[in-house]
């Protein structure tokens, strides 16, 4: 099963209000490497809650947070985050 979280937030541009999303898959590679919540925010050294939020989509990490996901999945950040733009 594929999760897909989103985070979105609105602006305006050119006149046109637009929503930015952005989606993870921190879920999938979690879980494809066998590890808990509670492993994964040791891991990169923020609590479970932080975990449970990024992968449902209510925070969006900071760079050197996704950089850190980047390194424990052994994957590129765009892998992980996707930014989709909806007008």
């Amino acid at each position: 099963m594929i999760y897909t979280a989103e985070s979105k937030a609105g602006f305006t541009f050119g006149g046109y209000h637009m929503e930015k999303f952005v989606e993870n898959q921190i879920k999938n590679y979690r879980t494809q490497l066998g590890l808990t919540q509670k492993e994964l925010a040791d891991l990169a050294g923020v609590s479970r809650q932080s975990i449970i939020s990024i992968e449902q989509g209510k925070y969006v990490p900071s760079l050197p947070l996704a950089l850190k996901f980047a390194q424990i999945f052994n994957c590129a950040t765009d892998e992980l985050f996707q930014l989709v733009e909806d007008m």
